[in-house]
């Protein structure tokens, strides 16, 4: 696959206390900057998912006109069929760059052209790294799969389901590891795992929706991070560009990262 120009990493600057109850939902409350109520997010979660599974938008305006589709790893339709573009009704001024445009229904339409190169810079920074030093960590329903074909994928740790605290922090726990990288793919649902990542100084490459802070993120990659298609989507393209920086035959279809409903 062809290559862009490498971005910046998002460098963190502030400090990183969320609540550690064990109820997923109460964290996700705890931790998301939008300032709205776990099931107000739930719910929004379903419209996106809604969303995604409804088919291909293919009119959508979901890039900058100066930029190439060419240039992108795969067909803008297939980001569009996959609804990668799909943001939320809220954002965040963290994510605001990252958005290209927002629809009459007011959701936001994330800048596929951005989701495209950021998955790029994540492959050149996972491509320096051990394999079995990348954890990859998703709480999030849909996440689960794709994250673990991620790491079948790479070589990598996989940590789905809930992220049972002191898995990163606490050397005295049976499951205590010590990765170099952490991959998550929601920071509010993954909350656990970017905590105690950030506690270890281990760096963190996070998907982010347009209601996502990214102070704790040290490489955002801009995408709906709640549908099924889209995280399938974003998962694969990550795990061949990995494997093609390592100078491996990338092997794996789009279907090999597709759960089932």
């Amino acid at each position: 696959m062809s290559g862009n120009e490498k971005e910046g990493l998002d460098a963190s600057e502030s400090d990183f206390d969320p609540s550690e109850e064990d109820d997923e939902a109460v964290d996700a409350e705890a931790e998301t900057a939008a300032e709205q109520p776990a099931d107000a997010e739930e719910a929004e979660a379903e419209t996106t998912e809604d969303e995604e599974d409804a088919g291909p938008q293919l009119d959508e305006d979901v890039m900058p006109d100066e930029q190439s589709e060419a240039d992108l790893l795969i067909p803008v339709e297939d980001y569009l069929g996959a609804g990668v573009h799909i943001g939320t009704q809220q954002k965040t001024q963290d994510m605001e760059r990252f958005i290209h445009r927002v629809r009459d229904d007011g959701l936001y339409v994330l800048d596929v052209s951005m989701t495209d190169s950021r998955i790029r810079t994540a492959a050149d920074f996972l491509a320096n790294y051990d394999p079995e030093q990348i954890l990859v960590a998703s709480s999030r329903q849909y996440g689960r799969f794709p994250a673990e074909k991620f790491a079948d994928a790479v070589g990598a740790r996989a940590r789905t389901g809930r992220f049972i605290p002191g898995t990163l922090t606490n050397p005295d726990y049976d499951g205590y590891i010590e990765p170099d990288v952490v991959v998550v793919t929601d920071p509010i649902g993954d909350s656990q795992a970017v905590k105690e990542a950030i506690t270890v100084g281990i760096p963190v490459i996070a998907m982010c929706d347009s209601n996502n802070t990214t102070s704790n993120v040290d490489l955002v990659v801009p995408t709906n991070n709640k549908g099924r298609k889209a995280l399938s989507v974003v998962y694969w393209l990550l795990a061949n560009e990995t494997l093609d920086r390592r100078g491996a035959e990338p092997s794996y279809g789009l279907e090999d990262f597709e759960s089932e409903l």
